[in-house]
């Protein structure tokens, strides 16, 4: 379990190894505050969503899960992609009402971000991995919280950059998006080692 753990961290990140929510990341990394709250925001829907999501494909949609109701045919697998998108949008509009309640800066500073965690590719992508891989309940778990943290630390890392490369001189023609897509992809380099590297 430690094994998957680190590397749905480092050596599967979602956004530095599949290139999996992009937009969010780029959009929301120009201030380390920002980008903090909605790292966590995205920890707490990886890792609800992934184990739900396993529950729910494990126990209603592939064949044979409504062998208890007299109906050992049925293949709802079909359904496994509006199903997944289903939870998470329900697991984003809770946490959505929660942070209107009860941190309303971060959710007036996540602004249009925080609904769109929604269809974020990452989110949904660490879903179709847990089915792709066939993952069990504990081992869902684990990779949601690993893949939750893997964005947020990846996250984190660009805006602490961004905020000092204000005070950088960055020519002209890199100043804005162009830098900051050569970071990520030099921070991508650095993940990406460790998929050669035997963990635990």
């Amino acid at each position: 379990m430690s094994e998957l753990f680190l590397r749905a961290i480092f050596a599967d990140n979602l956004v530095l190894s599949y290139f999996l929510g992009l937009c969010t990341y780029l959009a929301i990394s120009k201030r380390l505050d920002t980008a903090l709250g909605l790292a966590a925001a995205m920890i707490v829907v990886q890792t609800l969503t992934v184990p739900i999501n396993y529950l729910i494909q494990r126990y209603l949609l592939l064949e044979g899960a409504w062998a208890w109701a007299g109906l050992p045919d049925v293949d709802l697998t079909f359904l496994k992609l509006i199903a997944f998108i289903g939870v998470i949008a329900a697991a984003v509009q809770i946490l959505e009402m929660t942070l209107d309640r009860y941190v309303p800066a971060l959710y007036r500073a996540l602004g249009i971000y925080l609904p769109l965690i929604t269809v974020n590719c990452a989110i949904l992508g660490g879903s179709l991995f847990m089915a792709e891989r066939q993952y069990d309940f504990g081992e869902s778990v684990v990779f949601g919280l690993g893949s939750g943290i893997g964005w947020a630390l990846a996250i984190a890392l660009l805006a602490a950059i961004r905020e000092r490369l204000r005070y950088a001189d960055v020519p002209e023609g890199l100043r804005g998006l162009g830098i900051t897509f050569v970071v990520t992809g030099l921070i991508s380099m650095g993940f990406t080692a460790f998929s050669s590297v035997a963990l635990p």
